[in-house]
């Protein structure tokens, strides 16, 4: 899709705003549909945060709901390529496509780990990141309170919602 002008976006009705940023939010479009809510937005800066918002303000049961839906970092499904569009992308982006068997099985114990202590995956906004860095974080947030790494993951996820926002529309001076 090529990038959406944020007064086109303004202007959409809500089943179009819904069918374009539906995957902001991995496998989560009523993040989106309560997003449209505040529109207009003044700038892709705004309305990526709306996103981040809604999250934020979201019941506990909806915030692990949309922590639960993201994939393993470097995970089984990655690796065989099923996974959203979004997600297989910023792997790539970070270079987790192509992991050595070592690194594949270092990232799935790590997966493994963290999912038996906090009951959702990790997540890591991986935009500019490599897999040092992404293993690095994974080492250091396994130390993590559930407390700590619930927040560090719903930051995480609006880290991520930022980055798909801002590859999907520009600001065009009109909102």
């Amino acid at each position: 899709m090529t990038a959406l002008m944020i007064g086109a976006v303004n202007a959409a009705d809500d089943n179009q705003f819904a069918a374009w940023f539906a995957e902001v939010c991995e496998d989560s479009a009523w993040v989106a549909v309560r997003a449209a809510a505040q529109r207009p937005f003044a700038s892709v800066d705004a309305m990526a945060g709306a996103f981040a918002a809604v999250l934020n303000a979201a019941a506990p049961e909806d915030q692990l709901a949309v922590l639960r839906a993201h994939p393993d970092l470097a995970g089984k499904l990655a690796r065989a390529g099923d996974v959203a569009t979004h997600s297989r992308s910023e792997q790539k982006g970070a270079g987790l496509d192509r992991l050595s068997d070592a690194e594949f099985e270092r990232f799935d114990t790590l997966n493994r780990q963290y999912q038996d202590r906090f009951g959702f995956p990790f997540i890591f906004a991986v935009k500019g990141a490599d897999k040092a860095q992404i293993l690095d974080a994974f080492e250091r947030r396994l130390r993590h309170s559930a407390e700590q790494e619930l927040a560090e993951a719903i930051r995480q996820v609006g880290r991520i919602m930022r980055f798909r926002v801002e590859a999907l529309v520009v600001d065009d001076g009109v909102s």
